[in-house]
């Protein structure tokens, strides 16, 4: 998962990228005749259309472990101080280790740290794994009355946890029951290594989950995040994201959370005191993320107004961009623009969800797209797909995009390999709101870049770039004969022989001929209405 200390930008930028960009729309050519897309023939498509995007766009990010270091093993006078990979150990030496710990002999918290340096070993782990009555003695002295033993032995857990192999992960389950408990305890420090060491023994099994649900784990993790320290509610953040990853999570996991007062508590994390907890707002907002992805119930999580809160945390976030000495708030602005993006695709939120608030929200994402888009590439990429979600219904997103500015920074973005794609889609849902939409794109000279994309050798773009013609001219027939003008139809011949685009190019250009043959004050030309369509249902 992504977080502010365990996974590098280009996988986050690799994981924004690789799902929610649109594919071109399939194409019908049909005759003279009555037939249209109407408005709820357009509604219909873009419900199909985004259902299947949706879909795509439900990227999970890799479930990774966590591995805390701890800073007292460093210190003068302690064993631990290398920093390097352990030393593997004969069976006998750790043996003799567990011997001398047993023992009760003064030097066996030496002993104890010695073990646990020795367990960031894959082989030492399997050997200490095989003694036998091993794991009993660990538990024993992290269930004992003696608190540095205690939290050696919980760090000796954590490192058998953060091993790949199952054998290992399996021995810690006896474990599981006591970590719960002493989440209710009273030591920071213990219950920061507790959650680290359960969120990463589930990554591994799914026996270990099917344990911690009846043990309780949901409750007590409900209780957890209400502690005042941000080490702990982080620590919940990453027990939460690794559980609501799971391929058990739709089923047995999001429900429990939906029925608790976590979802509540996460939404309120995300919002505020980034300063101090920005690690812990971003687990909880992946974290939400994975809940509404689910679509197990996001009815209740519009409810909540999980929506107009996150917008809002949006606003503020954009209007600090310029002056803000957070570090890392790109991981955080990601997940919450996909929580938005993904809950406004819900049929349940109303049209008054973001009536004041839809011209301020656009104006911030394009605040972060010129902020990030040179460094940090997949959050403009981000920004882009929920301006895409709030333009395919929303005359009045749509309509703000017209203003000059924000659409000039849209055009700019034409230039951008990556984004022309997300672009083209942008301005394919203002032109279908119908001619005024289009007549504005015209006049705001939409017609140069069109042409220009026309040269590139990407089918998917060059696609959707001959829809968004293809509307310019149905509904603003005027377009055409400037097109031509232009030399567009020069353009367009060089696809003509490319077999997934042949068609619509044959169509397009009939299509722009035949305007262009039209006087001027031709009826048909005012209205592009009869001529052959190319119908947006797929």
């Amino acid at each position: 998962m992504i977080s502010l200390g365990s996974v590098p930008g280009a996988e986050a930028a690799a994981a924004a990228a690789s799902h929610g960009v649109a594919g071109p729309r399939s194409w019908r050519k049909s005759r003279w005749g009555p037939r249209n897309f109407s408005v709820e023939d357009l509604r219909t498509w873009r419900r199909e259309r985004e259902s299947a995007l949706r879909s795509a766009r439900r990227h999970q990010q890799l479930i990774s472990k966590r591995l805390l270091c701890e800073d007292t093993l460093m210190d003068e006078g302690q064993v631990g101080t290398d920093s390097g990979p352990a030393a593997p150990l004969s069976e006998e030496e750790i043996s003799q280790l567990l011997k001398n710990i047993q023992r009760g002999k003064e030097d066996r918290a030496t002993s104890l740290r010695l073990l646990r340096q020795g367990l960031q070993h894959r082989e030492n782990q399997q050997k200490f794994i095989r003694l036998e009555g091993s794991m009993r003695v660990l538990i024993g002295l992290f269930t004992g009355n003696l608190a540095d033993l205690q939290m050696d032995a919980a760090r000796c857990l954590h490192e058998l946890s953060h091993s790949s192999d199952p054998d290992v992960v399996e021995a810690c389950l006896p474990a599981t029951s006591y970590l719960l408990t002493y989440l209710s305890g009273h030591s920071v420090a213990l219950m920061e290594l507790c959650l680290y060491t359960l969120g990463n023994l589930v990554v591994e099994m799914t026996a270990v989950k099917k344990q911690l649900l009846p043990q309780g784990i949901i409750p007590v993790l409900a209780s957890c995040i209400q502690s005042p320290h941000v080490v702990v509610q982080e620590g919940v953040g990453y027990v939460l994201s690794q559980l609501l990853q799971s391929k058990e999570a739709p089923a047995e996991i999001i429900p429990l959370v939906l029925n608790s007062t976590l979802p509540k508590d996460m939404l309120h994390l995300v919002c505020s005191n980034l300063e101090e907890g920005i690690g812990a707002a971003v687990e909880f907002a992946w974290g939400l993320h994975y809940i509404i992805c689910s679509r197990v119930n996001n009815s209740l999580l519009i409810s909540q107004r999980t929506v107009p809160s996150l917008v809002q945390l949006l606003l503020e976030l954009a209007s600090v961009m310029s002056t803000t000495s957070v570090e890392g708030v790109e991981l955080l602005i990601c997940p919450v623009v996909r929580c938005v993006a993904n809950l406004l695709a819900e049929d349940e939120v109303g049209d008054g969800e973001l009536v004041e608030q839809e011209e301020r929200l656009l104006r911030a994402l394009f605040e972060f797209i010129q902020y990030f888009v040179s460094e940090h590439l997949f959050i403009a990429q981000e920004c882009l797909w929920l301006i895409n979600n709030l333009t395919a219904d929303s005359i009045r997103s749509c309509s703000a995009l017209l203003n000059p500015d924000l659409f000039t920074s849209l055009l700019k973005l034409l230039s951008y390999e990556r984004l022309s794609l997300l672009v083209l889609t942008v301005l394919c849902n203002i032109a279908a709101k119908g001619s005024a939409y289009c007549q504005a794109q015209h006049q705001k000279a939409v017609l140069f870049p069109l042409i220009s994309i026309l040269a590139l050798p990407d089918d998917k773009v060059v696609a959707q770039d001959l829809e968004l013609l293809h509307l310019l001219f149905h509904h603003w027939p005027e377009a055409a004969a400037d097109f031509v003008g232009q030399s567009g139809l020069q353009a367009l011949e060089q696809h003509q022989d490319k077999l997934q685009l042949q068609e619509r190019v044959k169509v397009l250009i009939w299509t722009a001929k035949e305007l262009t043959a039209l006087p001027q004050n031709c009826p048909l030309r005012a209205s592009a209405e009869n001529l052959p369509s190319t119908s947006l249902q797929s």
